[in-house]
């Protein structure tokens, strides 16, 4: 290992691709704009723009919006399903419970395998994993040889039951080896070992379907990294708030569904944690979405029940993989603004992105954003932007909000000022779904707010929710890829065991623990990760018997083997856990549904140190400008360098506080305060 000791984390967003790099305990920043003809190119220009010594780079720690782009634009490559006799259509009967059920026009989701390319083949397996009818070879061979005269070369196998005996899937995918050996091929047993056919089809499917593009994008990355002599290693963040080695990525690329948003959530849980605020509600808001997250306790909240692009009115698809509990929006500083039918001011889900990007950056945008409007507001430095590396026009932004304010009669300022109202509206909206929807009292979380554009909304969200404080970490510009050097490497397993969840199961269960904990070992062990590094935490998912739900209860065993104690124990703690859920408890007997096993093994990591800066505000006071605040009126408002801010300094709103990633804006009424470690903490008066 190099002596420099150099890690570095890369996220590449829509408009923004941010790096973070740790030296010796120094934290360096970069950005460059996203790149997307080739994603790769805007990793390799955002390390070029840096000042590290690539080959001294240890740790390579990468999250990318490569395969969720795939999945929401549809460029994905064309996939087959290989599925048991009868099942052909299980994409498209779905679930009965649709989300808008008097919507008489409503349509199902339409599948990502069309049902021409879906093949049945003879075989049966039960639920207990017990062989009813024997895999057929020659309906495999038979399918195969259709599926390569189509010239489709990704092959998806489900097969019902397949979790408790996924014999007949492995044996497909020998048969589909000898017919046709250049297939991806995905079995879904090798993805989730969880019951529910419909969602672990999709799953498989969905990995097939993002894999070839998946493939070629790291293949890319890697010749690019080994290109510019970056050697160290390297890993890829994953949904679970973890991280894994890029071959791992190739085989299953749906665990990066969700790899950015989910290190800034995990960043926002390790500040709470530093500034003594276990209970965070996460908001990073950057060029295309804002993604917002609860952590309670300082844990992240992590689930298998995920379903993408669903909403109040469309049903989504199902993901079954361990993913971080995120709330998404179409809201960023690139969202285009537009007046509906009926003259309703609207703002996103399409984004400038990063080309042509916001009217204001010059580069052929025409259409009103949400950056556009800020800048109108005087909310902006046009001189300012990235640091000044961007001139932003003015002009230009103006002239993109004449069609709102021609559609109200009004000025582009207070076209500006509507859509930044409808903005805050849609995102308060989102925090209050991972809030007070969820039983959960926002007084008592702070909300930790990053992305390039989070400070400029964080104040007014946070003063909405009625938070206890708003905080705005260090490097909140590039914080996602900070967050992603916090993680460790992780595994998750899930497999599905109903039964009885009583003293007699002990060693049933202990022994299905101990399989998924060698599965565990050997996983690490192929990325050289020694079996002692390796920690590893048991959970069962627990229901009444006859529930159709369940409440996920850790195990706290007091040593490695699962004993009648213990199992007492976890019965009562679900009791508890059952109770704040649902606010009643039962006495009828409890049934255990699935194993959950999460084992992780540490990395080297940055620390959050105490920022030592000594002086007065008025030392990091650059400037004075008049900002449009809306209904709080027009204010002559100081504007203050953060890099220059001391420790411990305070200072009332209204007031703006720049850097070159992000700028913050405190709301007249607001007060401002720079902790030990550096971060805004801003709060009513």
């Amino acid at each position: 290992m190099s002596g420099n000791n150099t890690r570095v984390a890369v996220d590449i967003g829509g408009t923004f691709t941010d790096l973070v790099a740790v030296r010796d305990g120094t934290l360096s920043l970069e950005k460059a704009s996203t790149t997307p003809a080739n994603y790769a190119d805007g990793v390799i220009d955002a390390l070029s723009k840096s000042d590290l010594s690539l080959p001294d780079i240890e740790q390579f720690v990468h999250g990318t919006t490569v395969v969720i782009n795939a999945i929401t634009e549809r460029e994905g490559e064309p996939c087959a399903l290989i599925t048991t006799d009868g099942f052909r259509d299980v994409l498209d009967i779905t679930r009965a419970n649709r989300p808008d059920m008097f919507n008489f026009r409503y349509e199902k989701p339409e599948p990502f395998v069309p049902r021409r390319d879906r093949f049945e083949v003879r075989e049966r397996v039960d639920q207990s994993g017990s062989v009813v009818t024997s895999l057929e070879p020659d309906d495999v061979r038979d399918a195969v040889a259709e599926i390569r005269d189509r010239g489709i070369e990704t092959i998806a196998v489900a097969y019902l039951n397949a979790y408790a005996n996924p014999e007949h899937e492995r044996r497909t995918r020998a048969l589909i080896a000898e017919e046709f050996s250049d297939a991806y091929v995905t079995l879904s047993h090798e993805l989730t070992e969880e019951y529910r056919e419909y969602e672990r089809t999709n799953t498989a499917v969905l990995n097939s379907y993002v894999r070839p593009i998946a493939d070629d994008y790291l293949t890319t990355l890697e010749a690019h990294l080994d290109e510019n002599g970056v050697d160290g290693n390297r890993y890829v963040m994953q949904s679970n708030a973890g991280t894994s080695s890029f071959e791992q990525a190739r085989q299953s690329p749906i665990e990066m569904v969700e790899s950015g948003p989910v290190g800034g959530v995990f960043g926002a849980a390790r500040v709470g944690e530093h500034v003594g605020e276990p209970d965070v509600i996460s908001f990073d808001m950057g060029g295309t979405t804002a993604k917002t997250s609860l952590v309670e306790d300082g844990e992240v909240d992590i689930d298998t029940e995920y379903w993408l692009e669903s909403s109040a009115r469309e049903e989504g698809y199902p993901v079954q993989i361990p993913v971080v509990d995120i709330v998404e929006i179409g809201a960023g500083g690139g969202s285009i603004a537009w007046v509906d039918k009926g003259d309703s001011i609207n703002v996103g889900p399409k984004s400038a992105g990063a080309d042509p990007g916001p009217a204001c950056y010059g580069r052929g945008g025409t259409e009103p954003t949400v950056t556009d409007a800020n800048l109108v507001t005087g909310r902006l430095n046009p001189d300012y932007f990235l640091g000044g590396e961007m001139e932003l026009e003015v002009d230009r932004a103006e002239a993109s909000l004449e069609s709102v304010a021609d559609a109200f009669g009004t000025s582009p300022r207070e076209a500006a000022h509507g859509i930044l109202r409808v903005v805050n509206s849609n995102m308060a909206h989102a925090l209050k779904q991972v809030s007070l929807r969820r039983g959960y009292d926002p007084r008592e979380f702070v909300l930790v707010a990053s992305g390039g554009a989070g400070g400029l909304h964080a104040a007014t969200l946070g003063r909405e929710l009625g938070v206890k404080e708003t905080i705005v970490p260090r490097a909140p510009g590039q914080f996602s890829a900070w967050g992603m050097l916090l993680t460790d490497l992780r595994r998750d397993y899930v497999r599905t065991l109903v039964r009885p969840f009583e003293a007699a199961a002990a060693e049933t269960v202990d022994d299905a623990f101990a399989t998924m904990a060698d599965r565990a070992r050997e996983a690490f062990a192929a990325e050289d990760v020694p079996a002692d590094d390796i920690d590893v935490e048991r959970s069962v998912d627990l229901r009444y018997d006859g529930q159709e739900h369940t409440v996920q209860t850790p195990i706290r065993a007091n040593g490695s083997r699962l004993t009648a104690d213990a199992i007492e124990r976890t019965i009562e703690r679900f009791h508890r856990l059952h109770e704040q859920a649902y606010n009643f408890r039962l006495e009828d007997p409890v049934e255990v549904v699935n194993l959950r096993l999460t084992a992780t093994a540490d990395v080297p990591k940055p620390t959050i140190d105490v920022l030592d800066r000594s002086g007065r505000p008025s030392d990091a006071r650059r400037d004075v400008r008049l900002v449009d605040f809306g209904a709080e009126g027009s204010h002559e408002t100081a504007i203050y360098a953060r890099s220059s801010l001391p420790t411990e300094a305070r200072f009332d709103g209204p007031a703006i506080v720049e850097e070159p990633a992000c700028t913050t804006l405190v709301h007249p009424d607001q007060t401002c305060r720079v902790d030990e470690y550096g971060n805004l903490r801003i709060s009513q008066q």
